[in-house]
């Protein structure tokens, strides 16, 4: 009885060495506010999802809007400013945008890791 209880716990402990790790990928923050910006964030989340080694980056979307004028939209990768472009008023094609930014973080996240996997490269230069 006593050998059948402490399998029974054995199994049903959620701490059991079966469990798998689960690999988390990189974190994507929306902080868009108006209707284009929350359109940028959903198609940028699309293509977001297809980028491998994507883990330790953390990628926020924001938006400030000026009045008047449109928003400024801007692509943060690990504080960094990578991307940054204005949207009038009006609905304007936004497809063209997402792709130019997902192409430019692909870019930036491919040189973090160069970066931060060679010590020969100095970043001020002496």
């Amino acid at each position: 009885m006593l050998k059948k209880t402490f399998i029974l716990i054995l199994f049903l402990n959620p701490f059991y060495i079966y469990s798998s790790e689960v690999d988390i990928g990189g974190l994507l923050l929306d902080n868009s506010r108006s209707r284009q910006g929350h359109e940028f964030f959903s198609a940028f989340s699309q293509l977001w999802q297809d980028i491998p080694n994507s883990s330790g980056h953390i990628v926020v979307i924001k938006e400030i809007v000026i009045p008047r004028s449109g928003t400024r939209l801007t692509v943060i990768l690990n504080d960094k400013n990578i991307y940054i472009t204005h949207m009038g008023r009006r609905q304007s094609p936004i497809k063209s945008r997402v792709e130019q930014a997902v192409l430019i973080l692909i870019e930036a996240m491919a040189q973090s890791q160069i970066s931060q996997n060679n010590p020969d490269l100095a970043t001020s230069g002496w």
